[in-house]
């Protein structure tokens, strides 16, 4: 097992921007480990004055899309203007293993082979498409000097509302000539969605990708906007032949400088924080709880009772509960 790097170096190496030392500490930071994470919590504690400062764009859509062509793309397009870009690319979990099944790295060869930082990142079959530990993963990248960070979802659909809760800008991506144009995206993203860019408009599909856009347009003004007072701008693109990125990026810049002209972008992190508090806060407390003295022998009765047919759920829940010692709720 390779030695633990003590919180103050990985400190020092972040701050050097050292990608070593960042691949070290989100690693850590993922760690199911109680005392792992809290060193990883010690150290972004340490680095968060270095935070904050970084485009945060999440890139979300329907199977098929695009995203890890666009994000090849758009990172590219980024990195040869002067951007230290950093991907979180986040995985579908693998049910034996818990690992990323999908392997970005392989998926994204030119721009791993750049500038950029890309970490391939389980999802781990929280629901919402983004992994347990983004937010540090992100925090950490912004304290190593990228000024902008990429977060790809798995691309599940409504639950990818998570995503909004940890970027300033959601772009969602679509594809022409899907039968529907609405292509069975729930309401919920669409409205979360800052920016929706129809991708594959190349070839004989830019006539076909202009119609969907113009659609798209239309359906959004039935819808209240992702923003209060921004127009959620519908555009066409096509990461693989590299047209409409310049498009993309100014429409999320016009969409900071929109946050940021009465103070929106400070409210929504701050709004993000108290959610991400929230969810370490019930973690940490259904942690304690299962630690509790007999309550994984009540858990392990109760399940089997459940699939037996012997309890009722709700029934079986409160037995759970009134198995652990009053002293061990304490």
């Amino acid at each position: 097992m390779p030695r633990r790097a003590p919180i103050a170096e990985l400190e020092a190496g972040i701050r050097a921007e050292d990608r070593a030392s960042l691949s070290r500490a989100i690693t850590l930071a993922e760690s199911r480990l109680r005392d792992d994470r809290e060193q990883a919590q010690e150290l972004i504690a340490r680095l968060l004055p270095e935070t904050g400062r970084a485009v945060r764009l999440g890139l979300t859509g329907v199977p098929g899309a695009g995203k890890s062509t666009a994000i090849e793309a758009l990172g590219l397009w980024l990195i040869e203007r002067g951007h230290r870009v950093a991907v979180l690319v986040i995985d579908p979990s693998s049910a034996r293993t818990g690992g990323s099944i999908l392997g970005d790295k392989t998926r994204m060869q030119k721009l791993s082979a750049s500038a950029a930082f890309i970490r391939p990142t389980p999802s781990g079959g929280v629901l919402g498409g983004t992994a347990r530990r983004t937010r540090e993963a992100m925090l950490l990248c912004e304290a190593a000097g990228f000024d902008v960070v990429l977060v790809e979802t798995v691309g599940v659909g409504q639950s990818e509302v998570e995503l909004a809760e940890i970027v300033d800008c959601v772009a969602l991506l679509l594809v022409p000539g899907a039968g529907d144009e609405l292509q069975g995206i729930k309401r919920g993203i669409v409205e979360l969605a800052d920016v929706v860019a129809v991708n594959k408009a190349d070839g004989d599909r830019v006539a076909e990708a202009r119609r969907a856009a113009a659609d798209y347009r239309r359906a959004l003004r039935l819808l209240p906007p992702s923003t209060p007072g921004w127009e959620t701008p519908v555009l066409t693109m096509s990461a693989a032949e590299g047209t409409g990125l310049d498009e993309l990026w100014t429409q999320v810049e016009s969409h900071r400088a929109f946050l940021e002209s009465d103070g929106g972008l400070e409210r929504r992190r701050a709004a993000q924080l108290t959610r991400w508090f929230d969810a370490l806060l019930e973690e940490a407390v259904l942690e304690r709880f299962a630690e509790g003295e007999g309550v994984a022998a009540a858990l392990a009765g109760a399940r089997d009772a459940v699939a037996a047919g012997e309890l009722t759920v709700p029934r079986a829940v409160a037995e759970v509960l009134e198995a652990r010692p009053a002293d061990a709720a304490r």
